[in-house]
């Protein structure tokens, strides 16, 4: 399927295109709110200002995509791989990421408030002035991220992995 072809399909009212394969392909601004993508391949591919909210997105893979300014309020990204995405300014507030791979993601300005990050990896991932309020971060790896000026007020960090983490400047009321 092409991005036409899933624009039109999803003008008509269809919402399921779990395991679509589009690498590298092109949807900046495009609204899939709701839609389920469970398992799609989205590697390296353009989602600026994208519209996914609600959408399940669950075990799909968007390495090195750029979700820059998306909403993707209350999706569901558990299992995703994000490794190297670039999340600058989304809206993620309310998002279910456990489990999922960060590793490397750019999150610079992001709202994660109330964010279930649990078990996520964000090993190296840049959350410099995200807005991480009363995020679930329990066992979350945070080695190397960078938190600095970041809202932490009541995020939990239970059991979180935070060896060289850096946190200057940040709200750091953190719930363990």
């Amino acid at each position: 399927m092409n991005v036409q072809e899933l624009i039109q399909r999803y003008a008509v009212g269809e919402r399921d295109f779990s395991i679509i394969d589009l690498t590298k392909a092109v949807l900046e601004g495009i609204n899939l709110s709701g839609a389920v993508l469970h398992g799609a391949i989205l590697d390296r591919a353009n989602l600026q200002r994208a519209n996914l909210s609600d959408a399940n997105l669950s075990g799909a893979t968007l390495k090195g995509a750029d979700l820059s300014q998306a909403d993707l309020s209350r999706a569901n990204l558990s299992d995703a791989i994000l490794d190297g995405a670039i999340l600058a300014g989304a809206i993620l507030d309310g998002a279910v990421l456990n489990e999922a791979d960060l590793k490397a993601a750019n999150l610079v300005r992001a709202n994660l408030s109330q964010t279930d990050l649990s078990e996520a990896d964000l090993e190296a991932a840049n959350l410099s002035e995200a807005d991480l309020v009363a995020a679930d971060l329990q066992q979350a790896n945070l080695r190397g991220a960078a938190l600095d000026r970041a809202n932490l007020a009541g995020a939990n960090i239970e059991d979180a992995h935070l060896e060289d983490t850096i946190v200057e400047g940040s709200d750091s009321t953190l719930t363990t």
